[in-house]
């Protein structure tokens, strides 16, 4: 599939430049239809709208491609009722195997996708690892469970971790952006009403404190990953950070079960585009129950998503590639940019207020046709 246009610029000023130029080409158009005194100024801002896209189309740096990695998404899809969490990870388990001989080079799991009564068991390491030494792969799964981070803070952390042939590789992210009362709640002393009219977190999840590159084993050529968590993927700044940091591929985690047949998964899917784009790396987005899918160093989509219906493993052949975008270099710059033309024009008008002549003292009041101010005429 070929990447959208609107990545192309996005691979130079990333979701920034691509909501300044729509918004440039809604304020050209208004322009046009609803003020005839400026609809010169509305076409030249269209035609400047025009002339930008394509200079960013012929001359910004593309990826170039350096090979590829295939990479296979578990999908268990929606499992509730009692026992919903050791049946789903029974189900993903039954996926995985499936992989058997499929020669890839990772396999990822959803958001959550282990609870933390089977994280505490010893046997669940242990069945992590004979699936990775039945597939030839490593697992990057996802944990929600009491845990001691690296600096010895003991609480509940949402965490990706690296599964090897001998078990955990000791490779494990952890959740730095969380869902407000999803998985903290604000200001709890006040707000902590909210646990009992909805599903906001009886406890709050501990915030981990950098982000991670895990790098995988010699036998898939020593890929490093860069992962993220659900709605992590919104924050541009993160996957830049991870790519800044050598990661070759950048992989999501996430559950959208709370949004099962909405427009939500989709649209939380389409962030890989974006993200990947941006970036000029390829990304994956893999789900407890859809949508998951792939995306190419360009934002392109590959291979077939599994939509939120699929109870399915999917394997994605993804292009790697090298070299760096705009975005990427340069960061936010859009931002910055449209603050200092806000700050200018601010200074600008400011100093014609202070030139601007002292209005005068009232003169006298206007006379009448007889002379007298003010007098009724007669």
């Amino acid at each position: 599939h070929q990447p959208h246009p609107a990545l192309r610029v996005a691979s130079v000023g990333g979701v920034w430049l691509v909501s300044l130029l729509v918004l440039a080409v809604n304020t050209g158009v208004a322009l046009l239809v609803a003020d005839r005194a400026a609809r010169r100024t509305g076409g030249v801002l269209l035609a400047v709208c025009a002339l930008s896209v394509a200079a960013v189309w012929a001359w910004a740096p593309r990826p170039t491609e350096t090979g590829a990695v295939r990479i296979a998404v578990v999908q268990p899809g929606v499992v509730e009722g009692p026992g919903s969490v050791a049946r789903r990870f029974d189900r993903g388990e039954e996926l995985t195997r499936a992989l058997r001989g499929r020669g890839v080079d990772l396999v990822v799991w959803g958001e959550s996708s282990i609870g933390a009564g089977a994280w505490e068991r010893p046997e669940t390491a242990r069945r992590l690892a004979g699936l990775s030494r039945l597939v030839g792969a490593d697992l990057l799964v996802n944990v929600d469970a009491r845990q001691t981070d690296g600096s010895g803070r003991s609480g509940i952390f949402k965490s990706a971790v690296l599964v090897g042939p001998d078990g955990p590789t000791g490779d494990r992210y952890d959740k730095m952006r969380l869902v407000p009362f999803g998985e903290y709640v604000p200001a709890r002393s006040l707000l902590g009403w909210a646990t009992s009219v909805g599903k906001a977190a009886g406890e709050d999840r501990l915030r981990g404190d950098r982000q991670v590159v895990m790098t995988l084993p010699d036998g898939a050529r020593g890929l490093r990953i860069g992962p993220l968590v659900c709605f992590e993927t919104a924050f541009p700044d993160m996957s830049r950070r991870l790519v800044r940091d050598g990661a070759q591929v950048i992989v999501a985690q996430s559950a959208t079960s709370t949004f099962q047949h909405s427009w939500a998964p989709a649209q939380h899917a389409s962030l890989g585009a974006l993200r990947a784009a941006e970036n000029g790396r390829p990304m994956v987005h893999a789900t407890l129950t859809g949508i998951s899918a792939a995306y190419g160093p360009r934002g392109e989509r590959v291979g077939r998503p599994l939509g939120t219906d699929a109870s399915a493993a999917e394997v994605f052949d993804l292009p790697l590639a090298g070299g760096s975008t705009l975005y990427n270099r340069l960061g936010d710059w859009p931002v910055y940019g449209a603050l200092a033309a806000l700050a200018v024009l601010c200074a600008v008008e400011g100093l014609r207020a202070l030139r601007r002549p002292a209005p005068g003292p009232p003169g006298p009041p206007a006379r009448t046709a007889h002379g007298s101010p003010g007098s009724p005429g007669h």
